[in-house]
């Protein structure tokens, strides 16, 4: 049961960044005003962006959804309302 609540809270999260992006296309030009922020423990596995931690070189190479260390750019004050999101790697 554990496991179909995680799978659950990940398609959420997915579903939140797929529409986060669709509504804001606008994503590398809020980037360039220092308008992002990492966000912890809500990439998919292999989605995350670069400096996932130990154990993985970069983007794209976190191992499972949820990976505490691994991030991804998201705009900022987004990351906290996320299932799972943290600004401090964990």
């Amino acid at each position: 049961m554990a496991d179909h609540k995680r799978a659950s809270a990940a398609m959420v999260v997915a579903g939140a960044l797929t529409a986060l992006l669709v509504a804001a296309p606008a994503t590398t030009a809020l980037s360039a005003e220092g308008d992002m922020e990492k966000c912890y423990g809500i990439a998919k596995a292999g989605q995350n962006d670069c400096a996932a931690g130990e154990g993985t070189t970069c983007q794209g190479t976190s191992t499972v959804d949820g990976q505490k260390n691994a991030w991804i750019l998201v705009p900022a004050g987004l990351c906290e309302k996320l299932v799972g999101g943290s600004l401090e790697e964990s």
